[in-house]
């Protein structure tokens, strides 16, 4: 058993592709056409997923008012999704670059590096590395 998906609800799809591709450095791994269940209105099935990882997040456009208020608020502003990376530094200063927005600057934890930031949607994600070595 694993967990393959979980679902970012986003504005638009290429704005969203664009962001997790070019400045989280994901991979695109699905973008196909779909219909929504029901009514069998058009919509797309697009995945993205980290280098090399199984799990992946499905770009889902919000289509319907419930789900448009959702928006960057589908955990009701706290940090919901962990992006675990093996060079802490380089991620940050790749996604900086990028534009992406951080909530204040990197500090150490016993678990490892960390520091908030927004994806395109307004969802808060924390960027996790390995803790920092003890010197000696």
């Amino acid at each position: 058993m694993h967990l393959s998906l979980v679902s970012v609800v986003v504005d638009d799809y290429d704005a969203a592709i664009d962001f997790f591709v070019n400045a989280l450095g994901f991979e695109l791994a699905t973008d196909e056409p779909a219909l929504t269940s029901g009514d069998g209105r058009p919509k797309r099935w697009v995945e993205v997923r980290p280098p090399g990882a199984s799990t992946g997040v499905l770009l889902a456009r919000a289509d319907r008012p419930e789900q448009m208020d959702a928006v960057g608020n589908q955990t009701g502003g706290r940090v919901g999704f962990f992006l675990e990376v093996d060079d802490f530094d380089a991620a940050h200063a790749r996604m900086s670059a990028a534009g992406v927005r951080f909530l204040g600057s990197p500090r150490s934890e016993p678990y490892g590096r960390v520091v908030v930031f927004h994806d395109i949607a307004g969802n808060k994600w924390d960027l996790l590395g390995p803790p920092e070595p003890h010197s000696s």
